[in-house]
């Protein structure tokens, strides 16, 4: 595992210290810098990579953006590929002028070479090399080898749905509700005819609207929570008056479209053969229990669930980056602010800070870029802006409607009532409820990485990014109040399969 320069609990400094320092006189960008040297490598290509990226190239930085995507975008500007032939690309997104306008700008900076945009690229691993950071990728589909160096590195990996298992759930036609909107948007097909959207979280409102425009009947947008939540938070609603507008378009759409929305209530199971047919709905309590006698049967081929995000922070966690626990109950990076992890030298933006939307992603991206400038060009560099503080009070602004949202649509406990001893909660390694609780209740495990050994849970392709948080739940590690102290994630030296050649060609002074 690669030597950490930070403690994850305290962040403090135990071994190397990669600080970047400031340029030495004739090695500033346009110098003669050390070849193959990057100033920073932007891990990321979504709304606050590509800010990030833009911004930072903009203010002399020497740029390498590297993502895992064969174009940018990251999963909110997924669109469709050019062979397609879709008329109005941008239909079924908000902000894509906005965006569309940033990519032609990266598009000049990289013809100018002033960014090196890496597509297709998955990192899986970032090191300290001395006072700069050796990044070790793999290019998707041929596994070839990319090595970037730079001095500064920015986290801008995004976050993944969050899925709470229920019998049925591993039907063909239940895919997760991102997935269902992806599909739309980067396929431009339906999953399904008759779809029911569910789960918990304001992305349930807009995959509902957005299928309902393309043409699915959705007879049902099923929400775990409540949005009578959002009233403890008046003063976070009220300084984010988009917000709210935003909100009202989607109730308009669903209204349009004649969907009903069923809050306080689940998919408690799916029913069906070669493919779903039917839901059971259940009405639940404030701890997300199933009422007893409230199930209703609604008929349909396609379920979208999902119950919000999770921050993606294998590459910082193994980097040793502080961490708290996000009012959602998710795992997030604990940042200054100006988006500095714990960690000298490294920064992030978007979802690794606690899920937000793009919106907050863009600003918080931009805010990391003008800090690593400073960091290092020098406070005082000529032409450096002076620091924006009314970008940073909007920014704050949205951070705390996060908060607030990931507070109102946190799951409760409860919810592991409606599981079957015979339901699937690890998909890649069927292993089933029961087997998870015994190694609980019988085996003495007391947390999800015991769960995992004991059971395999966790340990397929997908490295516990579908199961992780139902077995951390059954596990005894419900998530904490926001600001409590959780248990840290896992810690892992590669955040992807990586194929053993490559390990064994890293350089000899590669920690280990």
């Amino acid at each position: 595992m690669p030597n950490s320069p930070s403690d994850t609990s305290t962040g403090t400094s135990t071994s190397t210290d990669p600080r970047p320092e400031p340029y030495p006189e004739g090695d500033g960008p346009g110098g003669s810098g050390p070849e193959g040297l990057a100033d920073l490598a932007v891990v990321g290509a979504g709304p606050a990579g590509l800010a990030a990226t833009v911004a930072a190239a903009r203010l002399g930085l020497r740029v390498v953006l590297i993502d895992a995507g064969d174009r940018p975008g990251g999963q909110y500007h997924r669109h469709p590929a050019p062979e397609l032939g879709a008329l109005r690309p941008g239909a079924l997104h908000h902000g894509w002028r906005e965006f569309a306008r940033r990519t032609a700008a990266l598009d000049g900076l990289v013809r100018s070479r002033r960014v090196t945009y890496r597509p297709r690229c998955h990192v899986w691993t970032v090191v300290p090399e001395g006072s700069v950071w050796r990044l070790h990728a793999l290019v998707t589909g041929d596994d070839t080898a990319v090595t970037v160096r730079a001095r500064a590195v920015l986290l801008a990996t995004g976050a993944y749905e969050r899925q709470l298992p229920f019998p049925g759930w591993t039907l063909p036609g239940v895919v997760a509700a991102g997935g269902a909107q992806a599909m739309l948007k980067g396929g431009l097909v339906l999953p399904g005819r008759r779809a029911v959207v569910a789960g918990s979280g304001p992305l349930l409102l807009a995959v509902a609207g957005s299928l309902a425009a393309a043409g699915a009947r959705v007879p049902a947008v099923v929400e775990a929570g409540t949005y009578l939540g959002y009233a403890g938070f008046t003063p976070a609603l009220l300084r984010n008056p988009a917000k709210l507008a935003e909100g009202a378009v989607h109730g308009g759409a669903l209204l349009r479209h004649g969907v009903r929305l069923l809050t306080r209530h689940a998919v408690v199971e799916a029913h069906g053969g070669d493919r779903v047919e039917a839901v059971t709905v259940a009405r639940l309590d404030a701890d997300w229990r199933p009422v007893p006698g409230t199930g209703r049967r609604i008929p349909c081929d396609t379920v979208a669930v999902g119950h919000g995000l999770v921050p993606q922070l294998e590459l910082a966690t193994a980097l040793g980056c502080a961490t708290r626990t996000a009012a959602d109950g998710t795992p997030a990076l604990v940042l200054d602010t100006d988006q500095s992890t714990s960690v000298p030298g490294i920064w992030a933006a978007g979802e690794t800070g606690g899920v937000g939307g793009a919106r907050l992603a863009v600003l918080e991206g931009e805010s990391a870029a003008e800090s690593v400038a400073r960091t290092l060009l020098g406070a005082h560099s000529p032409g450096l802006p002076a620091r924006d503080s009314a970008a940073r009070r909007r920014r704050d602004r949205l951070r705390g409607f996060a908060e607030a949202m990931g507070a109102v649509h946190r799951p409760g406990a409860g919810w592991t009532q409606w599981l079957r001893e015979d339901t699937e909660i690890c998909r890649c390694e069927e292993v089933p409820a029961a087997r998870v609780t015994e190694a609980v209740d019988t085996l003495g495990a007391r947390d999800a990485r015991t769960v995992k050994l004991l059971t395999r849970a966790g340990m397929g392709w997908c490295q516990g990014r579908m199961c992780g948080s139902a077995v951390a739940a059954l596990a005894g590690q419900h998530p904490c109040a926001g600001g409590e102290a959780a248990p840290p994630p896992d810690r892992r030296p590669l955040s992807c399969p990586v194929p053993l050649r490559h390990l064994a060609e890293l350089p000899t002074d590669t920690p280990t």
